[in-house]
């Protein structure tokens, strides 16, 4: 009986084939934005168990769980771990065409070479054969990582972080290179209770009295510097949407000094508020050549029972129907009159927008910079193959799939390093889909090229990351 991840899966011609075994398949992976937690690479740990690598944090998992009703005990609850592992086994039958089940036994097939499908009869065997292997050394973050041809992780961090894992790491022989990613939202949501703590914590690590927009500013800077001495070479931003409202450098003072008064201020200085920081905050990754992403529109902890019980990251987040062109427009045409646009990648969560993201993209450009704004790849919702292939065909369509920086992971597991293959063989699929039919040239060098360009060459270039053999100036 064949296989049911079997070596041409998802490829249904061909010209997918050869396209994804001779020109996708060996290429490494650039994972330039996940939520992998640096400590746990840092100390290269073993986990005990596949619940504990597998399930514990992954909110996909839980929603699958959570329709199914599936009792709460079992997903975050205290159950034994080899009880959610059973739970999850009983669910995975019923997640077929969700991304789940394929992603389910992608991660089995490549990292634990199990072929077996899961479910509730051979859950058992497959908890112990995970469970075995995972005792290994091998099997460590770092070798788990290592083990899928990654050259590059892109870690998610605060501003206020001392990235001492990330020195630990590039003071080590970890054969992936970590480095961090910029991502102020302290610094930006003036509106979250915690605000003035974070600002005096702020204060305090950078030595800078903050007290106005350029004193904020200069402490951000101070910060931008210290991330960039340790690899960092990207910023991240979620955002319900992008902030480009008017205002004066007074109006910003005086809300701040507001704020730090424990005043109230309205809904219109918090978007001026997020608009100013924003901007100088682009200006700032522009000066070193950073990356700026912006993840925009989702809608997040809506279920505030499930948020109340188990806080954030619950798994009760979902697509948002947030206006996104014109302040998107006014705040990268801010910075781009400026001299300040740094290279950006806008991610939607609304498939309904993907047209109007992918032209956006097409607005700004920069000379001898090849897409310096872009698209970004299907994200969370929309990562799966049907918002893979809408999302590059948007990107088709209104502009230059051959510029395409490609896939990210985006999670928080050390098993989601398959995504990157997932999105390869769609991506082939769809080119040995128009080879088939005739809407491309048989010119298979060429198309294979663009198809190497999509899956790493252009990240390489695009991100402009520390050499792999470069002794950075680390900093503590």
């Amino acid at each position: 009986m064949k296989k049911f991840i079997h070596e041409d899966f998802l490829l249904e011609t061909d010209y997918a084939k050869e396209l994804y075994h001779d020109y996708a398949k060996g290429q490494p992976i650039i994972d330039y934005h996940s939520h992998l937690p640096p400590n746990e690479l840092a100390e290269d740990k073993n986990f005990e168990n596949i619940t504990q690598i597998w399930i514990e944090g992954d909110h996909y998992k839980w929603r699958a769980m959570r329709a199914l009703g599936v009792p709460e005990k079992f997903i975050t609850g205290k159950a034994t771990d080899a009880e959610k592992f059973q739970k999850w086994a009983q669910t995975v039958p019923y997640t077929m065409r969700n991304p789940l089940y394929h992603w389910t036994h992608l991660e089995l097939s490549r990292y634990f070479g199990i072929d077996e499908l899961l479910t509730p009869e051979s859950a058992e065997d497959i908890y112990a054969q995970c469970n075995s292997h995972l005792k290994k050394p091998s099997f460590s973050t770092r070798n788990l990582v290592s083990k899928m041809n990654v050259e590059v992780v892109c870690t998610t961090d605060d501003p206020l972080d001392n990235l001492s894992h990330h020195i630990t790491l590039a003071e080590s022989d970890c054969p992936v290179k970590v480095l961090p990613t910029f991502r102020p939202d302290g610094l930006i949501n003036i509106e979250k209770v915690d605000f003035t703590d974070y600002i005096s914590t702020l204060s305090k690590i950078t030595g800078i009295t903050i007290t106005d927009l350029a004193s904020l500013g200069e402490a951000a800077k101070k910060r931008v510097a210290y991330f960039h001495e340790n690899g960092c070479r990207l910023s991240d931003h979620g955002l319900i949407h992008a902030y480009g409202y008017d205002y004066t450098e007074a109006e910003i003072n005086k809300i701040l000094s507001n704020r730090f008064a424990e005043k109230s201020i309205s809904e219109k200085e918090i978007r001026q508020y997020k608009s100013a920081v924003l901007h100088l905050l682009g200006q700032l990754y522009a000066e070193k050549n950073w990356v700026m992403q912006l993840h925009l529109g989702p809608i997040r902890d809506t279920n505030k029972a499930i948020l109340t019980k188990i806080g954030i990251n619950a798994g009760v987040d979902s697509i948002g129907d947030y206006p996104q062109a014109e302040q998107l427009a006014n705040f990268l045409n801010r910075l781009n009159n400026s001299g300040s646009l740094p290279k950006t990648i806008l991610y939607n969560s609304n498939p309904s927008d993907n047209e109007l993201f992918a032209t956006m993209a097409g607005n700004f450009t920069g000379e001898e910079i090849k897409g310096k704004v872009q698209f970004g790849a299907a994200w969370w919702f929309l990562d799966q193959k049907d918002g893979i292939k809408d999302q590059l065909d948007a990107v088709s369509n209104m502009g230059l799939l051959s510029c395409s920086v490609g896939m990210l992971t985006d999670s928080r597991s050390f098993l989601s390093f398959p995504r990157h293959e997932y999105y390869r063989r769609v991506l082939c699929n769809i080119l040995g889909n128009d080879l088939k039919d005739g809407l491309l040239p048989h010119d298979m060098k060429w198309i294979g090229k663009i198809v190497q360009d999509i899956t790493y060459n252009n990240a390489k270039e695009f991100f402009q990351f520390p050499s792999l053999v470069e002794n950075l100036s680390l900093k503590r």
